[in-house]
């Protein structure tokens, strides 16, 4: 098959960006949204990342560092050339639709990116709910952080169309796509997937079973909770924490920076998935009570304008 129709259900930071990229490699993108108020914030999230696109590509004409290799596999583009790739992002962002109807989004999609709140229960009821509008043909996956896609297969009505493909943050820069399938997926349907990823200027990383985490948030989260708990524990502020970090390493940014970018509430929903986190004198518990009363205040990260920083 050829995909040609994607969509993605869930605006939040990573659906805003694959639904973006998906459009600016020239998919036709429609976004499936639960409310007219999830649409409302959809949007700016999409304009945002609209504008980083062109002013990265407006940067890249005086300064090669600002290369990104999800927007071109070229280093030497001419003014004219980076002008036409402004273009196209400015032509995919007003290409996306967004609805909340699973009848209108589920019509004639050849794919189906599924990146929701990280809760099993929401997941279930999306994927029940959607299974009654799917055409035959249509492969369906998740860009779940944690989760393992062999829990949801069975809702799904189509178990051996059912894989996950998982997205870095800032997939223009960072652009890596995380292949995994469950003991049911065909190899036809996953080599689909990686085909598709390669289309979108993603780089496929194709693991061989399923793993939680798959391979980047295996080594990602370990280390965000081990920042977080230094700061539940009341061991150093979050600035300092950081602050080591970066001298230490070398690297350009601190876990509670990471934090921010990935966004609070799905911190939160990775951290309260442990049973420990019920208990408030647990570490996972005074984690998920630090980050609850940070989403409660309206700061969850970059896309808010504060999480742990302001922006």
């Amino acid at each position: 098959m050829t995909i040609k129709k994607v969509v993605v259900a869930g605006g939040g930071v990573l659906g805003s960006q694959i639904a973006l990229q998906s459009a600016y490699c020239g998919f036709d993108v429609t976004i499936w949204l639960r409310s007219e108020g999830s649409i409302e914030r959809a949007k700016p999230k999409l304009e945002r990342f609209k504008n980083i696109y062109i002013d990265t590509l407006e940067q890249m004409k005086t300064d090669t560092s600002a290369y990104c290799r999800g927007l071109t596999d070229k280093t030497d583009l001419s003014d004219p050339e980076l002008d036409e790739l402004k273009q196209k992002a400015q032509t995919a962002y007003d290409s996306l639709t967004l609805t909340t109807s699973y009848e209108d989004a589920a019509a004639d999609a050849d794919l189906i990116i599924e990146a929701i709140a990280e809760n099993p229960e929401q997941k279930i009821a999306f994927y029940t709910e959607l299974a009654k509008y799917m055409d035959e043909k249509t492969i369906l996956v998740t860009n779940s952080s944690t989760l393992l896609p062999s829990m949801f297969a069975e809702y799904t009505g189509r178990p051996e169309k059912y894989l996950a493909l998982h997205f870095a943050n800032t997939i223009w820069q960072n652009n890596t796509a995380e292949v995994m399938g469950h003991p049911g997926t065909e190899q036809e349907y996953y080599d689909e997937v990686v085909k598709f990823a390669e289309d979108i200027n993603m780089i496929p990383l194709k693991l061989k079973k399923e793993q939680p985490g798959y391979i980047l948030n295996s080594l990602l989260v370990p280390f965000l909770n081990a920042a977080q708990a230094l700061l539940a524990n009341d061991v150093a502020d979050y600035e300092t924490i950081d602050k080591t970090w970066i001298l230490a390493t070398g690297a350009p940014a601190g876990p509670f920076h990471i934090l921010d970018i990935v966004g609070l509430t799905t911190a939160y929903n990775i951290i309260i998935m442990n049973p420990d986190a019920q208990n408030p004198e647990t570490i996972p518990g005074k984690i998920a009570k630090m980050l609850k009363e940070k989403i409660d205040a309206g700061e969850t990260g970059i896309n808010a304008g504060k999480g742990f920083y302001e922006y």
